[in-house]
């Protein structure tokens, strides 16, 4: 006779807490952010690069929006993130829950367990936000989702290339009826022929996916850190920029990462 072993599912978290979304579809709305551990990619111009490894402790907003942080060891079991996020999320306060990292797809199995808990306690809407380049993890939390932003890393921006990972993770969220978009980080150095590529991707898709270009915003702190200082583009840049993909895109908007403005990080 074999006994069964309880396994209790955890989370290597940075943090959790109530903010204005900064980037993308959801732009200016409040969401309660849980912020994910450990990322395999490497990007040049990453505003979270203290995500990329998994920390000891993780901090927990006690009270929405008033950064009073509380710290806690990790990784989390699965029942205690739902109460941190239930004590977040006060009446009529958030539009949405924002997974965000870090990489959430690299939580793939502890997401598949959460989510659906998550989503009945608090009858808000699931938004992922991933490097889009994970299909298989994608495809296991699908039916847990209300929305997906995919950052697409292009080469001479981010260092990354994951065409095919990008093409297969965004026909998953379209064809499971998603609201999909794509983020794209744009600097000095960004080729148009990735944006154009990217383009041509998202309508072999479907034309009416939203694209957002973002302009790279850099932080003086990050700035001391980096080898080589990312550099925003030149409004003449963002112009012929936004022209090219429409040409096989309808919806190409210009954002800044309002988050940063916001002093939201």
């Amino acid at each position: 006779m074999t006994s069964k072993t309880t396994v209790n599912p955890t989370a290597r978290l940075i943090e959790v807490f109530s903010a204005i979304q900064g980037e993308g579809l959801n732009v200016g709305t409040r969401q309660i952010f849980i912020r994910f551990a450990l990322c395999d990619l490497r990007c040049h111009f990453c505003d979270s690069a203290h995500t990329w490894n998994a920390p000891a402790t993780c901090k927990i907003e006690r009270t929405p929006g008033l950064r009073d942080f509380e710290v806690h060891s990790n990784p989390v079991p699965l029942p205690i993130l739902l109460e941190w996020v239930e004590r977040q999320n006060l009446p009529c306060l958030h539009d949405s829950i924002s997974l965000t990292g870090g990489e959430p797809l690299l939580h793939t199995p502890f997401l598949a367990l959460f989510l659906p808990q998550v989503r009945s306690l608090t009858n808000l809407p699931i938004y992922l936000e991933t490097g889009g380049h994970r299909p298989e993890q994608l495809a296991m939390i699908l039916p847990y989702l209300d929305s997906i932003g995919m950052d697409f890393k292009l080469p001479s921006v981010s260092g990354e290339s994951y065409w095919q990972e990008h093409a297969q993770c965004l026909k998953l969220g379209y064809d499971s009826h998603l609201d999909v978009f794509v983020k794209i980080i744009i600097s000095q150095n960004t080729e148009p022929t990735e944006l154009e590529r990217s383009a041509l991707l998202v309508a072999d898709v479907s034309p009416d996916i939203p694209v957002f270009l973002q302009p790279v915003t850099p932080l003086a702190d990050f700035e001391q850190l980096a080898e080589k200082p990312i550099l925003a583009p030149s409004p003449e840049q963002v112009l012929k920029w936004q022209a090219l993909m429409k040409k096989f895109v309808q919806h190409v908007r210009v954002v800044p990462q309002t988050h940063k403005m916001l002093n939201q990080l």
